[in-house]
């Protein structure tokens, strides 16, 4: 099986997208070869740099311009798209030229807590107001529909009535540390096989 380059789009923080990279970190199956970044200012960006792997900012504009991302996605011969806290929609191009082959992960239990607005810290402020006992993360396909792609995968935790919306989260990021990781390459070894 020959080594899949993935591209990572991230809007913000990027652990992540850093956790990806160590992961994959000297693996047969696939390297992290490219962070794309909406927002010029996103400490992806930096952790891109000291990382080592090249990064490029496409505003979100800019994403609607297939002669601009296209040729990008080729330059690093990328096989597999990871959407990690990255904000905008997909365009419908990239998601025909990656079909099964683009995951989003999310920070809630889908269908429960997605949709347009539901991302960050926003997800965890509604479990905590809908009083939930568990949460957890779901990776899923891909789609024109907002956080309605098929579900691949879902981890969850156990959530106490005294957990904070913080808490959520901290919890729900240890749950993606985890398992993101291993959810891609079970998916990049389907995908080689």
């Amino acid at each position: 099986m020959q080594r899949i380059n993935i591209a990572v789009f991230a809007s913000g923080d990027g652990s992540n997208f850093e956790n990806l990279v160590n992961y994959f970190s000297g693996s047969a199956v696939a390297r992290v070869a490219l962070l794309v970044c909406n927002k010029p200012e996103a400490y992806a960006l930096e952790r891109a740099r000291r990382l080592g792997v090249d990064a490029s900012v496409v505003t979100k504009a800019e994403l609607q311009q297939p002669e601009l991302v296209l040729p990008l996605m080729r330059k690093y011969n990328i096989g597999f798209v990871v959407l990690a806290g990255f904000l905008p929609l997909m365009p419908n191009y990239m998601i025909d030229a990656f079909p099964q082959r683009m995951v989003n992960i999310h920070p809630s239990l889908l269908p429960k807590f997605g949709g347009k607005g539901m991302w960050g810290h926003h997800v965890h402020e509604a479990v905590k107001a809908a009083g939930e006992t568990e949460t957890g993360m779901t990776v899923h396909w891909v789609t024109p529909q907002c956080d309605g792609g098929t579900i691949i995968a879902q981890r969850r935790v156990a959530l106490l009535p005294e957990d904070t919306a913080d808490d959520i989260a901290h919890k729900e990021h240890l749950l993606e540390m985890e398992h993101f990781p291993k959810i891609i390459e079970e998916l990049l070894l389907r995908c080689g096989d």
